[in-house]
């Protein structure tokens, strides 16, 4: 594991459970995707900030078929349809615990556990993809909001009834680069040209002042930022978002539709979130990539869905 990957995205020791299809119907209000045609492009990076322990280093040809790809992250609403329609139960529900950030915690709440070496991270029992921030917290005012504390598993489960997959890390790259030439961001190479801020990220000292310069100390709804060239909203920032591929360092990345390798110990995440800050792990940028276990779930961890297209 990544020096400080811990501090990104905490984990649970991966275990069995009940799971995991529950209903076969297929939903059938997913809209808003995009359909790209896919092609040849660089991923990875030479940046001299690029994470070698991180496997981002060197930067590889690889190519992806056409494929559509939602335009934002899947939100409460539409993982509440998920819900209401079959009946699941999401992995949070079933442990009874996820992973809260402790500055959304309210001053009078309850002694939690903190993670070691990362203690801004909680362990809140009944938090959930309702509950975000454990029982005193709801998601009524939140339902354009990325839908969180949800496990890869939750996340496969909601693209399957979408008749859909959740993307590989080279598709999610390819869609985030928007057909810029390798650029650090999904709209160039500034953090923040002329002084906007273009994602939700942190601001401040970290983890104990966020400025909240760019409007949010938490998650933003979907489309608070302009998209990318590709009409993308959100690709950095906000939340991390669960890609299909087990996570290697050593696996040889680039080729034809690479899928990674065929097991590991957790899924990669792209994207960053809104508690990323470069004091600490400057993984906001689109080639940083992280893991986590395929039964965690936690407060900033999203994700979005692809489908396949016929070229």
């Amino acid at each position: 594991m990544g020096e400080n990957q811990q501090c990104c995205t905490p984990q649970r020791s991966s275990k069995k459970i009940s799971k995991i299809s529950q209903g076969s119907q297929r939903g059938s209000s997913h809209e808003e995707m995009v359909t790209l045609k896919g092609g040849n492009f660089l991923m990875g990076t030479d940046y001299r900030f690029g994470r070698t322990q991180d496997g981002e280093i060197p930067s590889v040809t690889a190519h992806v078929s056409p494929f559509a790809i939602d335009r934002f992250a899947v939100t409460n609403s539409q993982y509440a349809l998920f819900v209401e329609e079959t009946g699941y139960i999401t992995e949070a529900e079933q442990i009874g615990w996820s992973f809260v950030f402790a500055g959304l915690l309210p001053d009078d709440f309850e002694d939690t556990r903190g993670v070691q070496g990362s203690p801004w991270w909680r362990q809140v029992f009944r938090a959930n993809w309702k509950l975000p921030e454990g029982p005193q917290s709801s998601i009524d005012k939140r339902m354009d909001h990325p839908t969180v504390h949800v496990s890869w598993n939750d996340a496969a489960s909601y693209a399957n009834w979408v008749g859909g997959r959740l993307p590989t890390e080279a598709e999610w790259e390819f869609a985030a680069k928007g057909g810029l030439e390798n650029p650090l961001f999904p709209w160039g190479n500034e953090l923040e040209p002329e002084g906007h801020h273009l994602m939700n990220v942190w601001q401040g000292s970290f983890p104990d002042n966020n400025l909240e310069e760019d409007g949010w100390y938490g998650t933003a709804p979907v489309g608070s930022y302009p998209p990318n060239r590709y009409g993308l909203g959100e690709m950095t920032g906000n939340v991390w978002e669960w890609c299909s591929d087990w996570f290697s360092i050593d696996q040889k990345r680039g080729g034809s539709d690479s899928q990674g390798p065929a097991t590991g110990e957790g899924k990669v995440i792209k994207g960053g979130s809104y508690l990323c800050h470069a004091s600490y792990c400057n993984r906001y940028r689109i080639a940083a990539r992280s893991l986590t276990t395929t039964d965690s779930s936690m407060g900033h961890l999203g994700f979005r869905t692809v489908r396949d297209i016929e070229s």
